[in-house]
């Protein structure tokens, strides 16, 4: 199997922790790919029309996108349990949208910072990004404390992709003030092998 992705993508990277966690990082080749909305770069359109990575290619040439779609078919490949049985599976599910939001609208404030010439930026809207980041992070702290402490599951590795890409990329903006039980989890949880090997550097 190939997988494209790229060191700074914090969808990628939920793909590689999963890889570690469940002992499949042998069995898939890893190709640089980058990209952005404005410029696809070398993102394998060919195998994804929307531009986007992660894509995972499987041996008989069919792409699966995106990492949602990809984590379900490694975990169900390797019988690794991290998508538990109903009723727990939907709260699994919903951490994981949660995580998977926090970082739509992280790599939205990226884009605009980055892509958008500076008199054209919108200050409101980057906030606005900021606010759904905030809101959902305070739900976490007083919500899903227990789901944390539970098994490891794909909710609890999508949203330490998503806290990891926060320090990466807004650093500045403290998400850990006022939440020092998630940022406690996120210190333990980011000892795990598989965290470290995943880093994002660039």
């Amino acid at each position: 199997m190939r997988l494209y992705s790229s060191p700074t993508t914090p969808f990628g990277r939920k793909v590689a922790v999963l890889l570690h966690e469940t002992g499949q990082l042998g069995d898939v080749e890893i190709v640089a790919a980058s990209g952005t909305p404005v410029d696809p770069g070398t993102q394998p359109i060919a195998a994804n029309p929307l531009g986007k990575i992660p894509v995972l290619e499987l041996e008989d040439g069919t792409a699966l996108y995106d990492s949602r779609v990809i984590c379900r078919y490694l975990d169900a490949r390797a019988g690794a349990g991290l998508y538990p049985e109903p009723p727990l599976l939907w709260a699994t599910l919903t951490l994981e949208a949660t995580a998977d939001g926090i970082l739509d609208a992280a790599v939205l404030m990226v884009y605009e910072q980055k892509l958008r010439p500076e008199p054209l930026r919108f200050a409101p809207w980057l906030e606005g990004q900021w606010a759904k980041i905030d809101r959902a992070l305070d739900r976490i702290e007083t919500r899903w404390r227990a789901h944390l402490d539970g098994p490891l599951d794909i909710g609890q590795i999508a949203l330490a992709c998503a806290l990891g890409y926060l320090d990466f990329r807004h650093d500045g903006r403290g998400w850990r003030q006022g939440r020092a039980g998630l940022a406690a989890w996120f210190e333990a949880f980011g000892r795990r092998d598989s965290m470290q090997a995943t880093r994002p550097a660039g």
